[in-house]
């Protein structure tokens, strides 16, 4: 049984330009083969020497760098009445002979009293109307303040929220969608100046609703945050429990989509003490479908209770709830219950199948770096819930912020199907008629754009397996009016992704330019491969290697270039800090005369680089590939099945070595597999590309190349570098599929 991980796709180094490499400080003995067999096993040992110098702290780079904006305090509300001006007047001393001129000044005196007295009268009345608006304005931005100081779930990363109301300057209508690429990158200008405009003119609270049931004194507690609570016009009503008052509040709200009434309803996420009217409200409005997006913990804070068994069965009031089955995915997890109803006298009462999809991919600060794996998510939860069901429960820590992104993305998807337009700003406005908030920052506003251009612009392009044939069929076919094939257009929509080449500062730095093999390949730095500082030595923490998603996990892969004679150490370092169990070396040394990877394995014996010592253990040939095992579990498939020029003449050679890494890691447990070309973006690109389709075709019958590839190129620049190889990743995914003796070997 090979438990298939994702692995990233190899890459095939057609760029020219290279970065000058010094002389070699004496390579190891060359390997000399006879006859070279398509793939070579070594296994060695790797050992070190002594502990690591220095690099005690290990940076570990996660896929997503936000910046915290904490949000503002509102304004300081100003104290009425502390600074009053008090006039006193003067003793005047008395005579006898009082004369008109000596009336004069008295006379003066009261006039100018009386006159300031009048003055200090009207200032004051000004400023206690004035303090009147001001302290009712006020109340808004308190009322949407939670007690900890944070927001939501608190995706609170842009600009804090202050009291808004309706713009009477300017109006957001409905936006044709071909004319949704040119709007975003005219409101994406200037730090995104006309998103947050745009955002900060939607109404808090568009109409004046109560929340009597939630302010109740036996209610309180139920509340997650004092200040979201449920409008008592649009709030769920739970079944009231005998002899316990107010039982039928809970914090949840009816929330409408695209034409249609109460399609979900939006939650915060149940505290310990709410978790049995979570699932009595699951129960009683028939809910087939709940959406969670947070994760338990967030920086330290618990954002939400665990309200499911990990495994068996548990009682939640009146409701029991068992697991039934659980997969994890790199961007949600999906886990299904069956839940019901205990303790009626009948005993009969009906299971229900309750599937619960966990988007555990939004980051803690800001919003998910692409809209790939949400515009995933939110298809298979469309696809999963049933049509007799009853609302869809979407819920995060307070149920307003990616709650309300969610279903905005949902209802837009909608209405861009139906109207060929979407509505954000009115949406928005209309459910936030129903609970307070609903989308709470303006990255999330964008995020929600993004999400819709993304789809308007590439579509659905998941396949079926049983579709795949009739697809390639029409992907061969000239696209009416573009000159070329299906293939060809769909390869130059990845080609046309920009590459952030402002994002690539530490492997662009004067230090580590002569460690880069090609300069147009240098990874981004949220992803980049980071290895312990040496101790003594400045820029040693710099490998050319990137972290990529796969199919299962995240950062299941680091993609590398072929090491350079002066970075084999660094190559070696990486793979000892990063536990890394399996090396995928898809190049030969030298191809068509240029060397394409120093040979960083010993021919025999033992080679020292740095702290580490490697040493082959046993060398064994398949059909396809060579295996080398080094001290410390460490083995390399070597794939020689990989022309010099264009791509393998079949897939089987790369199905089997997809295979063999596979069933390493189930022995050897999930860390990184550690995947390498020359450049380590074409060949490596491609490995991983189908790695990543093949785990999901024998997961889900479920393909999809293109985004794949796509998700690949946003985390290293040219994955998947021709169009030969784009081609070839669809050849060998239906050569698997019509191969079913080589399928059973993958499951």
């Amino acid at each position: 049984n090979i438990t298939a991980k994702p692995t990233d796709p190899p890459a095939a180094p057609s760029l020219n330009s290279t970065a000058p490499t010094p002389a070699p400080p004496g390579p190891p003995t060359t390997l000399a083969p006879a006859v070279i067999p398509v793939m070579t096993t070594r296994t060695t040992t790797t050992t070190t020497t002594t502990s690591p110098a220095g690099g005690e702290d290990v940076q570990a780079v996660g896929p997503n760098g936000t910046t915290k904006v904490l949000p503002s305090n509102p304004p300081p509300t100003p104290a009425g009445g502390d600074n009053r001006t008090t006039a006193s007047t003067p003793d005047t001393p008395t005579t006898e002979n009082n004369s008109p001129a000596d009336e004069m000044p008295i006379i003066a005196v009261m006039v100018a009293l009386s006159s300031l007295l009048v003055i200090i009268f009207i200032i004051i009345i000004l400023y206690m109307l004035r303090f009147k608006k001001y302290k009712q304005a006020g109340s808004h931005s308190n009322s949407f303040r939670l007690t900890n100081g944070r927001s939501d779930d608190t995706e609170l990363q842009s600009v804090p929220l202050l009291a808004r109301s309706p713009s009477t300057n300017r109006k957001y209508p409905p936006l044709p969608v071909d004319k949704l690429e040119e709007e975003m990158n005219r409101r994406m200008a200037d730090d995104n100046k006309l998103f947050r405009e745009e955002f900060n003119a939607l109404p808090v609270c568009p109409i004046q609703a109560s929340c009597d049931a939630a302010s109740k004194e036996e209610n309180k507690e139920k509340n997650r945050y004092v200040n979201i609570l449920p409008y008592d016009h649009s709030r769920v009503h739970l079944s009231s429990l005998e002899g316990v008052p107010d039982s039928d509040f809970i914090n949840a709200s009816f929330i409408n989509g695209y034409q249609e009434k109460n399609k979900f309803i939006a939650a915060q996420g149940p505290k310990e003490e709410t978790v049995n009217d979570f699932w009595r409200m699951i129960w009683e409005q028939n809910t087939a479908t709940i959406v969670m997006v947070t994760n338990l913990k967030e920086r330290k804070e618990c954002k939400c209770a665990q309200y499911w068994p990990d495994q068996g069965c548990w009682t939640y009031g009146n409701i029991r709830v068992s697991v039934e089955d659980t997969m994890v995915l790199v961007d949600y997890t999906i886990r299904k219950f069956c839940i019901q109803q205990v303790g009626d006298v009948s005993g009969k009462k009906p299971q229900r199948l309750v599937t619960q999809f966990h988007f555990t991919s939004w980051p803690d600060f800001g919003v998910p770096f692409t809209p790939i794996g949400m515009l995933k998510f939110l298809k298979k939860v469309k696809t999963c819930n049933p049509q007799y069901a009853g609302p869809i429960v979407v819920h995060c820590s307070a149920g307003v912020g990616r709650t309300g992104t969610f279903i905005v993305i949902d209802a837009m998807l909608d209405m861009m199907i139906a109207e060929r337009k979407v509505d954000v700003f009115g949406f928005v406005t209309r459910i936030r008629a129903q609970r307070c908030q609903m989308v709470q920052t303006d990255m999330q506003y964008v995020f929600i754009f993004q999400a819709l251009l993304e789809h308007y612009l590439y579509g659905d392009t998941e396949l079926e397996v049983t579709s795949l044939e009739s697809h390639l069929a029409k992907l061969y076919t000239p696209s009416p009016g573009a000159g070329c094939s299906g293939l060809e257009a769909e390869f130059k929509k990845l080609t046309s992704i920009k590459i952030q080449n402002d994002k690539m500062r530490t492997g662009n730095l004067p230090a580590n330019m002569k460690k880069n093999r090609v300069l147009q390949i240098i990874p981004y730095e949220f992803n980049r491969v980071i290895i312990p500082v040496k101790r003594g030595e400045e820029n040693t923490d710099y490998v050319n290697a990137s972290f990529i998603d796969g199919y299962r996990q995240k950062d299941s892969y680091m993609a590398s270039q072929g090491p350079l004679q002066h970075t084999i150490e660094d190559f070696w370092r990486m793979i000892w800090e990063w536990r890394s169990c399996s090396i995928v070396m898809l190049t030969e040394l030298e191809e068509r005369g240029q060397e394409k990877c120093a040979q960083y394995w010993p021919s025999d014996g033992v080679v020292v680089y740095g702290d580490i010592s490697i040493e082959i253990k046993r060398e064994e040939e398949s059909e396809s590939y060579t295996v080398r095992k080094q001290a410390r579990a460490v083995r390399q498939f070597h794939f020689h099945g990989w022309p010099e020029v264009g791509i393998p003449t079949d897939g089987k050679g790369m199905i089997n070595i997809i295979a063999a890494v596979q069933k390493q890691q189930q022995q050897s447990g999930n860390h990184p597999i550690t995947v390498h070309c020359s450049a380590g973006a074409g060949r490596t690109g491609t490995f991983c590309a189908l790695s990543t389709v093949l785990e999901r075709v024998k997961a889900e019958g479920i393909l999809d190349v293109f985004q794949t590839v796509k998700s690949l190129r946003l985390q290293r620049p040219h994955m998947v570098q021709t169009l030969e190889q784009y081609e070839f990743c669809y050849k060998v995914v239906q050569e698997y599929i019509d191969a079913f003796s080589d399928y059973a070997n993958f499951k």
